[in-house]
């Protein structure tokens, strides 16, 4: 069927922008200033927009005109949210849309800069029933291994995911109820985490990222369930290979004292960077408390402390992402792209990149020079570089 308008028009981002801002054809239309059969004709592809109807729809939400014409990439794989409440669907096709986006911006990236390779363990299994409690602890080592962590404290492990080629975002989501999301990139062939920024605990936060760095090892090749005891056994097993991951078995099992106190509990805390919570979980599945001494332990926990929140949740500062952020710097810095063409090809709004990049408010009002660390790609210099920058790469540099 033809349609009028624009017609290069892609109405899949008619869709995407709608759950990543939350908001409902009926609203997009009054702020459009046409009829609300109108937005579900451009949704449904039925109908493109005029040329000025499109600017005013590019202008109200926020992106370039030109975005709504880009092709669409390949979607992402089917996100694990930790929840499966219906009352949460808007929410997951927000972060899912967001999510979007920054493989978009990544994808975009890629055309200039070599990212990290990927170095993840492989599991092939399809179904989580396949695994046994060894396996994913064996899984959790191996990733260690490979990242050449050793088996002492992660110092931080944003850092490490993204020098294994993972595209992590963090971003404030006004979703508190979901802690993170992550996904795999066919275009890319690498793996994405969003994790959610509103709590501002570091460490439930490293924690969050360990849980979805052992879905994505763990759970690539299995299919998606909104199965409640198929769900609930993702979820545990992406939790037991956090544990693994952060309090590695034997180094982490020796500076424990049992029956420990709660006090020890804060002491592993501060040291490890893992909640007195999660750390009570881990001594369960070490087997070096059983089932009622946990249960204790949480009453004790609950009764001294509350049930939301422990001493020092503040004391550490939630690891950022850096990657996407030091790509853009990069381009810029090697005058690749000029700052203010960097939001044009992209397409989306300043504050839209700053979140999903890290990237400090008002950055692209004037910025910072900061550590590097991606490969330029030898077709991306410019030709009026500097001859230093004519080799086959240009490293990220230092710089003071």
């Amino acid at each position: 069927m033809s349609r009028s308008g624009v017609q290069a028009f892609q109405n899949e981002r008619l869709g995407q922008m709608l759950a990543a801002r939350r908001i409902s054809q009926v609203q997009l239309a009054s702020m459009v200033g046409v009829s609300p059969a109108t937005v579900s004709k451009w949704r449904s592809g039925s109908q493109a927009p005029e040329h000025d109807a499109l600017l005013r729809l590019a202008t109200v939400v926020n992106v370039t005109a030109e975005w709504f014409t880009r092709p669409i990439s390949p979607k992402l794989s089917l996100p694990l949210f930790r929840s499966n409440a219906s009352a949460h669907v808007s929410a997951r096709e927000m972060l899912e849309a967001r999510l979007t986006w920054a493989q978009d911006i990544a994808i975009a990236l890629s055309e200039f800069v070599d990212y990290p390779e990927v170095n993840l363990p492989i599991r092939s299994y399809t179904e989580p029933e396949q695994f046994t409690d060894q396996d994913i602890e064996e899984a959790a080592s191996e990733c260690r291994e490979l990242w050449n962590l050793g088996s002492s404290i992660i110092q931080d492990l944003a850092l490490a995911a993204e020098g294994a080629g993972v595209i992590l975002v963090r971003e404030d989501t006004g979703i508190a109820q979901i802690e993170g999301l992550s996904a795999w990139s066919e275009t890319l062939a690498r793996p994405f985490i969003l994790l959610s920024a509103d709590k501002d605990n570091g460490f439930r936060s490293r924690f969050d990222l360990a849980h979805e760095i052992g879905h994505l090892v763990l759970h690539r090749h299995i299919e998606r369930s909104t199965q409640p005891e198929r769900h609930k056994l993702l979820e545990q097993q992406a939790h037991r290979f956090a544990g693994a991951l952060l309090l590695p078995a034997e180094s982490f099992a020796r500076e424990v004292r049992i029956p420990p106190t709660l006090d020890d509990l804060l002491l592993l805390k501060r040291r490890w960077g893992v909640s007195a919570a999660a750390i009570i979980m881990r001594l369960h599945a070490l087997d070096l408390v059983d089932e009622n001494q946990k249960i204790a332990l949480f009453k004790r926990r609950s009764a001294r402390w509350g049930a939301k929140s422990e001493p020092g949740d503040g004391e550490r500062t939630p690891e950022r992402p850096r990657l996407l952020k030091r790509t853009i710097d990069l381009l810029v810095e090697e005058k690749v792209m000029p700052l203010e063409s960097v939001p044009v090809h992209l397409g989306l709004s300043e504050a839209d990149l700053e979140m999903l990049t890290s990237l400090s408010e008002g950055y692209f009002r004037g910025h910072n020079n900061v550590l590097q660390f991606a490969r330029m790609k030898e077709n991306a210099i410019r030709s009026d570089a500097p001859a230093s920058h004519t080799g086959a790469v240009v490293p990220f540099k230092v710089r003071s």
